[in-house]
């Protein structure tokens, strides 16, 4: 029996020493746990390329590139841990964004012309670098975070109508501008089309117009029946001055009043419903109509310090542990994050060459029968 064994123990340690020797490398590890989620250092790396990426998309370069990838790093725990603690608010106030998320799915489903759920999927996969399944409850804690926000923090934020006054006032300069209309269109095209489909596409941009006129949302229609690239944003095609116009599109539009629909207008490409959706006057804005963009611009001074203190009174209330060498910059003063128990949570950092050692071990075990047992045909041993 121990020549046996010996023999058995010698093979496997033979077959062990040709596994090449590797450096030894860290498959991930823990860097922060956030009541019952956790943050991993190979989480926090993906974020770090998924954000550097998009500051190359918007032109950053150079010492500009290498400035906003160490902020990034500085505060990208913060953020995560930020994103963790509204998260878990949001499940907790039983919000549910399912129809949001919804809708937005099927918004980008219009806008990639996919009608194929394979194909969609790919596509999403091949934009956004990650899984469709990931990417959907990523969008889903995106829409968390905003809905606790405005529901817990934005609520409680009021801009006075006195501060509004003031910076109208203060800034008169900013709001003199051009006589504009700002329209929106459905096409129906007769591009390659005979006498017979052009009259046709002419009795459908009619009833179309019909129908806008009575009533029927404009968006919906242009996205369901426009042939113009516009379709996909509701058909929305901006502010025009009067002179940037074909002279057959200004008989039409410029005299409506907002929310005025146009008969069709006969184009090169074939027959345009317009919507004016709005009409500015040439000289400063009236303060009725730039109210919301003066709250707006006022409203983010006012938000900002609210949501760290409201992210902050998240952190005293959560169970929050950080591994040495992490740091969260938006940690609650006085809080001890340490991280505890460093025995039991030893395992959390695993080598890939143990990793793949141990597995291999497991197998060659498995397939050489223990000295003194049989193996019959349904893999049931029995002593000899």
């Amino acid at each position: 029996m121990k020549v046996v064994l010996f023999s058995l123990v010698a093979g496997i340690l033979a077959l062990a020493a040709d596994i090449p020797p590797t450096k030894p490398a860290v498959i991930d590890q823990i860097v922060a746990k956030v009541n019952g989620d956790i943050v991993s250092q190979d989480e926090l790396q993906r974020l770090v390329r998924e954000r550097v990426q998009e500051a190359k998309a918007r032109g950053a370069t150079g010492q500009q590139l290498q400035q906003a990838t160490e902020e990034l790093e500085k505060n990208l725990l913060r953020d995560r841990i930020d994103q963790l603690l509204l998260v878990q608010k949001g499940k907790e106030l039983n919000i549910s964004v399912d129809s949001e998320i919804s809708k937005y799915m099927a918004s980008l489903r219009r806008q990639s012309g996919i009608t194929d759920e394979e194909k969609f999927r790919d596509y999403v996969r091949q934009e956004s670098g990650m899984s469709f399944e990931d990417f959907q409850a990523e969008a889903k804690n995106n829409a968390l975070t905003r809905e606790v926000i405005s529901s817990e923090v934005g609520r409680h934020i009021h801009v006075d109508d006195k501060d509004i006054q003031a910076y109208y006032d203060a800034h008169q300069k900013d709001f003199i501008r051009e006589e504009k209309v700002y329209l929106s269109e459905i096409l129906i095209s007769t591009q390659n089309k005979d006498a017979a489909a052009v009259a046709a596409a002419e009795k459908k941009a009619n009833q179309l117009y019909e129908d806008a006129s009575k009533g029927a949302r404009f968006p919906d229609m242009a996205r369901d029946n426009s042939d113009a690239a516009t379709a996909k944003d509701g058909g929305a095609l901006g502010g025009y001055k009067k002179e940037d116009l074909d002279k057959n599109i200004i008989s039409a539009v410029w005299d409506l009043p907002k929310g005025g629909v146009a008969k069709p207008v006969k184009i090169a490409t074939g027959f345009e419903v317009f919507k004016v959706d709005d009409h500015t006057k040439q000289g400063l804005a009236p303060l009725a109509d730039v109210k919301s963009d003066i709250e707006s611009v006022l409203y983010g001074p006012k938000m900002q310090p609210k949501i760290r203190e409201y992210l902050t009174q998240l952190r005293t209330q959560a169970f929050l542990q950080i591994k040495p060498g992490f740091t969260d910059t938006g940690a609650a003063p006085g809080m001890d994050t340490k991280w505890q128990d460093p025995a039991v949570l030893k395992p959390e950092t695993v080598l890939k060459a143990q990793v793949e050692q141990k597995q291999r071990m497991k197998r060659l075990l498995w397939t050489i029968p223990v000295p003194g047992t049989a193996v019959d045909v349904n893999g049931k041993s029995s002593s000899r």
